[in-house]
């Protein structure tokens, strides 16, 4: 005796050797032998040979129509055999009858399985749903190939334009356009990306790197949804100082400004003030949503992305010939530089000058400073006596003496890039650092006397953390250091900022202690910054390698960090070389600079000798 069974899915056939009431051994045609359900088994027959009744009707079923026989089906449940019988006209042969279930088997949008060989018609409606339902598919995998071999061809359908680079960074991988890029991906054997680059979807590698990182972090775009105008600043003491501001030309969020004034006992009063953006962002409000969500501004070359609306900026901003709210720290200062006291007063206070970094270094600097030969120019007397009082805080931090680096400034005009090397700690730096350095230790200082909870970036072991305890920060030499003196750019320095209004106006804390809201903007705060700073360094790369190609600069001179890794000697750059392992570090080279790759951000940098100390560091 011989029998069709089903198993996982499957139609097979075989010979019983033996059988109880529950199972049957079966043996198949290759010798297999297995041990079959009674349930499983659908049709028993003598002859012919199992494998001859398999072949045969796998001949019979492809003649076979399911729509005619969904017809013919009628509407009630019935076994397959049945059917086959009213299909033949005749009781049929085991071939029929096998290729018949195989034909119901395969047409699940006909009939509906109810149980062991019996089946149901499938509702009309269900039906031509179903049949809908296949003609999408099929017609998505005829446009799926298609685009597919277009892009494979190296051909960007018209339908990717609007994708890149969405596609490629945050893709919805279950569009047909997704799965049509990888196949043509696969087919080409190039990655996705540089399958886009060879259809021409990626004309230019900047706005694709910046469109890159709006898409991860910017989805809904860098502009401002309409928001209530920013809160007046309320009636405030006015200052008699005369402040000034130093930034360079590109800078609108104006955050600190400087003041200095003359006692006739020679003791001078320094007034650190700084701009006040949360007298006009109430906790919560619909502009507080819109700092919480940026968390920060957003520097790059040639651009920037500001965490408040212009119009706040434009209400809080330190700006020339203004009289704006500040959060003043003054400090008294002996004839020695020794400071003899400090007070915080909440005021507003006049800003007399605005001076851009760009025309003020070109008098304020480490040649022209103390200099009798040098003319005059607006501030001399208080920017010398501010270095020199600089100088005291920077020692004692137990910072003096220390390793000179240097900043580089970029300018983007167009395509056109402009790299200018400045040197950390020229006189500028020193003196707006160490009085931003000074107010950020001492109002971190004041919350944590005053057990009002603030948010320090703390450092120990060489690591930088957010933290809301009052830890030391290593680095700088300070007991404590809270950010307290951007908040136009950083929401960490406009929470803490809240506090220490609340501290001046002797009010309870907007955050109070063990605060969720301070612990979350901490964690969110770390994030976001470093995601920032992270996309700062990739475009200084990249303006880095259009700089190179600009210049048609082919070989550099850099000097060895340690193992492969170098860095450019005038140009911001670190990167690795393998072929000057072995060399000791501090090692002059001259590489030969190849294979720039703008969409990679990527080049080959190869030794080719070891160059003087004496040699000039210009590429």
């Amino acid at each position: 005796m011989h029998v069709i069974f089903e198993e996982d899915g499957h139609f097979k056939a075989g010979s019983i050797l033996s059988e109880t009431e529950a199972t049957a051994q079966v043996e198949a045609a290759s010798g297999k032998r297995s041990k079959v359900k009674a349930a499983a088994i659908l049709l028993r027959f003598a002859a012919p040979a199992p494998e001859d009744v398999m072949g045969a009707a796998e001949k019979l079923a492809e003649e076979l129509d399911a729509d005619f026989l969904w017809e013919a089906a009628g509407n009630e449940e019935f076994g397959f055999e049945q059917l086959a019988g009213e299909y033949y006209g005749h009781a049929p042969t085991p071939a029929e009858s096998v290729a018949l279930l195989q034909k119901l088997h395969a047409s699940p949008i006909h009939f509906h399985k109810k149980g062991k060989g019996r089946y149901r018609p499938a509702p009309p409606e269900t039906l031509a749903a179903a049949k809908a339902g296949l003609e999408k598919k099929r017609i998505a995998a005829e446009r799926q190939a298609h685009l597919a071999h277009e892009l494979a061809a190296f051909r960007l359908p018209p339908e990717y334009t609007s994708l890149i680079p969405r596609i490629l960074i945050a893709p919805d991988k279950n569009t047909l356009e997704y799965k049509a890029l990888e196949d043509a991906a696969a087919a080409t054997g190039l990655s996705p990306l540089r399958l886009a680059e060879r259809c021409g979807a990626i004309p230019s590698t900047l706005d694709f790197h910046l469109m890159s990182f709006l898409l991860e972090h910017f989805p809904r775009g860098t502009g401002f949804a309409p928001v209530t105008e920013p809160l007046d600043p309320p009636e405030l003491p006015s200052s008699r100082v005369r402040a000034f501001s130093m930034d360079d030309e590109a800078t609108t969020e104006i955050d600190d400004a400087l003041s200095v004034a003359w006692r006739d006992d020679g003791s001078v009063r320094v007034g650190i003030h700084i701009a006040a953006p949360a007298l006009g962002i109430a906790p919560g409000s619909e502009l507080d949503r819109v700092a919480r969500e940026r968390l920060s501004t957003v520097y790059f070359p040639g651009d920037k992305i500001t965490m408040l609306p212009e119009a706040l900026i434009h209400h809080y901003t330190l700006g020339e010939a203004h009289d704006c709210p500040a959060l003043s720290l003054y400090v008294d200062v002996a004839p020695d530089l020794r400071v003899l006291g400090t007070e915080t007063r909440l005021e507003m206070v006049h800003i007399a000058d605005n001076l851009r970094h760009e025309t003020l270094e070109t008098e304020f600097n480490a040649e022209t400073l103390r200099n009798p030969e040098v003319a005059d120019y607006p501030y001399r007397r208080e920017l010398e006596w501010l270095h020199d009082f600089a100088a005291v805080l920077e020692a004692g931090r137990g910072k003096r003496d220390t390793v000179e680096r240097v900043d580089y400034s970029f300018k983007v005009d167009g395509e056109h890039i402009s790299i200018a090397p400045r040197k950390r700690g020229s006189p500028i730096d020193k003196v707006v650092s160490e009085l931003m350095i000074f107010a950020n230790a001492h109002w971190g200082g004041w919350l944590a006397e005053k057990r009002v909870p603030g948010i320090y970036r703390a450092q120990a072991n060489g690591k930088t953390r957010m933290t809301t305890a009052p830890d030391p920060h290593v680095g700088l030499g300070v007991d404590q250091y809270a950010w307290s003196t951007s908040p136009l750019r950083r929401y960490v320095d406009l929470v803490n900022q809240r506090q220490l209004i609340s501290l001046v106006r002797g009010e309870d804390p907007v955050y109070p202690p063990r605060s969720e809201a301070l612990f979350s903007v901490v964690r969110e705060f770390e994030l976001a910054y470093d995601a920032y700073n992270d996309f700062q360094r990739r475009l200084e790369r990249y303006w880095v390698l259009r700089w190179l190609i600009q210049e048609n600069v082919s070989e550099v001179v850099a000097s060895v960090i340690r193992e492969d890794l170098v860095r450019f000697d005038a140009l911001p750059m670190v990167t690795r070389a393998p072929s000057v392992a072995g060399l000791a570090p501090g090692t002059r080279v001259r590489l030969a600079v190849s294979n720039i790759d703008l969409l990679d951000i990527s080049f080959h940098a190869e030794y080719l000798e070891t160059v003087p100390d004496s040699t000039a560091t210009v590429p």
